[in-house]
This record gives C-alpha cells, sequence and structure tokens, in this order.
C-alpha cells in the first residue's frame, strides 16, 4: 500500500533523513519508533506533501506520491492526525468531525457516520456542542483521531497518539488503534511509547538519527536486546 524507498530530507544543511526506507502493507499496522529528533515526525510530514523531499520515492497504491499537493492527499484515502492533536479551537466538537469530511462527496453519508463516532466515543457526543479547545487531552485525542476517520482514509498516519496522556489513557488509545484497524483502515504509527507501540504492530522499524536502523515484526523487535537495552528500559 505504502513503499518508500531511499527517502532523503533536508533542513537546510541538516540531513534529517538518510536514504530511508520502508513498507506498509494493506491491513497492517506498521510502528516507527525512535527518540525525540530521530525523524519520524518529518517522515509523516513528508509522505504528507507537508515538507519536500530531495530524493527517493514514495509509493501510495502503486503511484508516486511526491508530486502530489498535499490537499489531494485525503481525497486519495491518505490522512494524518498530526503530533499535538491539533484541533480547531473555537470550532465546537461536531463542527471539528464534519471538518474532517470537509473532503468528502457523499455528503448524505456524514450525519450517519458522525453518529457512529458518538456511539464509538460517547463522551464526544456528550460534548458535541462545546468548544473542542475545552476538552482534555485524552478527548481531544480521541477527537483528532475522529475527525481523521470522518475523512475515510485507507492508510491513517498517527504522530505520537499517546503524548501528554495519563497511562490509563495511553491503553485507552492503543485499544482505539486496534480496532480502527481491525475495520480495516491500514495504520503507519509513529510513536515515543515503544512498547505499546510495539505491541501492536505487524511489523516494525527504528529511526536514529535519520536512519533505519532496525526492523522486523513487532514481536522481534520487541524481543530485540539492543531495543530492549534503548527504548524498553533494559
Amino acid at each position: 500500500m505504502l513503499k518508500i524507498e531511499k527517502l532523503n530530507v533536508y533542513y537546510g544543511v541538516i540531513h534529517a533523513l538518510k536514504d530511508v526506507s520502508l513498507e506498509v502493507e494493506e491491513g497492517q499496522i506498521v510502528s516507527l519508533i525512535g527518540s525525540n529528533g530521530a525523524g519520524k515526525t518529518t517522515l509523516l510530514r513528508t509522505i504528507s506533501g507537508l515538507i519536500k523531499a530531495s530524493s527517493g520515492s514514495v509509493l501510495y497504491l502503486g503511484k508516486e506520491i511526491l508530486t502530489e499537493k498535499p490537499q489531494s492527499l485525503p481525497m486519495k484515502g491518505l490522512v494524518q492526525v498530526p503530533e499535538g492533536r491539533k484541533i480547531f479551537s473555537g470550532l465546537t466538537v461536531y463542527e471539528n468531525l464534519q471538518m474532517g469530511a470537509y473532503l468528502r462527496k457523499d455528503k448524505a453519508n456524514i450525519s450517519k457516520d458522525i453518529n457512529k463516532i458518538y456511539e464509538r466515543f460517547p463522551i464526544l457526543g456528550s460534548r458535541k456542542n462545546q468548544d473542542a479547545a475545552t476538552l482534555s487531552g485524552g478527548e481531544q485525542q480521541m477527537l483528532a483521531i475522529s475527525r481523521a476517520l470522518m475523512a475515510k482514509p485507507k492508510l491513517l498516519l498517527l504522530d505520537e497518539p499517546s503524548m501528554g496522556l495519563a497511562p490509563i489513557l495511553v491503553k485507552e488509545i492503543f485499544s482505539i488503534i486496534k480496532e480502527i484497524n481491525a475495520q480495516g483502515t491500514t495504520i503507519l504509527l509513529v510513536e515515543q511509547n515503544a512498547f505499546q507501540a510495539l505491541k501492536i504492530a505487524d511489523k516494525a522499524y527504528v529511526l536514529e538519527t535519520g536512519t533505519i536502523v532496525l526492523s522486523g515484526t513487532g514481536a522481534e523487535l520487541l524481543s530485540s536486546p539492543e531495543v530492549q537495552k534503548v527504548y524498553l528500559g533494559g
């Protein structure tokens, strides 16, 4: 579904991504772990067209998308939930969900899909007329994911969905990610919580200073002494 080959990205003289290659097959959860500054967010933003690559290839559904405009990608089913949630403050929960469906052509089904979101996340339903900025961190993350789901993604890019959340909410967010995947959405997950990210991953990669240094199944990386030492506290 997504194939990245020898991707290079620069910020001025800084070489942020160095010959990065990875693959996401349809139906999988693929996790990308790494420390702060490793280039994880840069990779997602490059896939989404928000950062320009200097060389390499990003194939989505067999077609090169590095030359695509960012706004065209959600219409093709590639949707990103950004780091830090980026909820539209000043808009209600309901209006945020409507924004997620902005590019959809099947307008008649939007209300039905919003009601499905409220069934899945009753807290959002009970606060649908509330300014989204007044929600708690966990509620905002649920809204950010729900807003992305309103775009009907085939491939969902998740950037640090557990950031800043209490441990009990982290478990809930990862449970939601598994549920979304089980219902047919392929997921590329960028996450600092290495244990949770690897636990749910079909395939996983480790990114260090812009370079993929390890790859394997989630289970293989969980049992890797190197990963345990650096990312799982020994």
